[in-house]
């Protein structure tokens, strides 16, 4: 539920003047120069807001998780890449005796981890993520963390791919290597426009499932406020390594005493009038969203799978990283 326009004002930010063109063009070329120059400016500050997060990505990646990412997500397993001379403190199981015999001196074997990993992203772009009161809406902080993690994986050499779903599968792109793949995320991150208004995981964590016959990396962000995703979740943990990311807004826990209030649901599109001064309906409001989190987390830990609670005013990174330092 969110407060509409009636409780927030929109301003209009800013206006572009265009220089009148001589009397010989033509009417309908200056409207298509116009929407043209609009395409422009609405490319180049996307590109901008990409370039941005690409920065604040890195930054963090290399400053804050450099080696918890590796080290919370293990690869396959290890294999062989050569043999070296043997130096005092290395393991002895590992000496290679054959080797060792022939040059009359110790050698061990060294072992590299098959990294390789793949990543999916899950990322909610239903309406309601469009609200947020404090710092940021949750879709903005959905967006930043997504890069974040999106750097934090190609940094590691691991494939990322992202599903967008609202009460539909939205967008499907393939798990890829390297900064353009990145980049591309990003963008689309960014400029999401969902067709679908309500929430539906099903069909993503379907998706999901048929997409990637190995064990992957499922990052599920949302405000989780469908419910019927209790027997997909516990599919897909028991085959894949499972991470919820529960976003959500200070006023989706308590509404503010502000008298009477016009609300909307931005999923549904119902409005109603609320008294927020009114005890009864303070109090059904927190027991709503107490009962949406008790649901949450019973649904993932009987799915045996994590779930992170970050709020859009909370610093996401301080919690990201105590949760890789924890699966260290």
């Amino acid at each position: 539920m969110a407060a509409n326009s009636s409780f927030s004002l929109r301003n209009n930010i800013f206006s572009i003047l265009f220089k009148k063109k001589k009397d010989t063009v033509k009417q309908v070329e200056g409207d298509s120069q116009k929407e043209l120059f609009f395409e422009e400016l609405d490319s180049a500050a996307l590109m901008k807001k990409v370039r941005e997060l690409e920065i604040i990505s890195k930054k963090i990646t290399t400053h804050l998780f450099t080696g918890e990412y590796h080290s919370a997500f293990k690869g396959k397993g290890m294999s062989f890449r050569e043999v070296r001379e043997y130096y005092a403190g290395d393991d002895v199981r590992f000496i290679d005796w054959n080797v060792s015999a022939r040059f009359s001196h110790p050698f061990t074997k060294v072992f590299e981890e098959e990294r390789e990993l793949t990543v999916y992203l899950l990322v909610d772009v239903s309406a309601s993520n469009l609200f947020g009161t404090s710092l940021r809406r949750k879709k903005d902080l959905i967006t930043e963390i997504g890069a974040v993690l999106t750097f934090s994986a190609v940094n590691n050499n691991d494939k990322v791919g992202v599903i967008f779903f609202s009460d539909k599968v939205e967008q499907y792109i393939p798990p890829k290597k390297g900064r353009q793949h990145a980049l591309y995320i990003v963008r689309q991150l960014l400029s999401a426009e969902p067709k679908g208004k309500s929430t539906n995981m099903e069909e993503a964590i379907k998706l999901f499932n048929k997409s990637t016959h190995q064990k992957s990396i499922a990052f599920l962000m949302s405000d989780f406020t469908d419910a019927a995703y209790e027997h997909d979740l516990k599919v897909i943990s028991g085959r894949h390594d499972v991470i919820g990311l529960r976003i959500y807004d200070k006023m989706d826990m308590q509404l503010p005493d502000a008298g009477l209030l016009q609300i909307e649901d931005f999923e549904t599109g119902e409005s109603r009038w609320v008294n927020t001064s009114d005890a009864l309906v303070q109090y059904n409001y927190k027991q709503q969203f107490a009962l949406q989190t008790d649901r949450c987390k019973n649904y993932f830990r009987k799915a045996g799978a994590d779930l992170l609670h970050i709020r859009t005013d909370e610093d996401y990174v301080k919690v990201l990283q105590q949760f890789f330092i924890k699966r260290s």
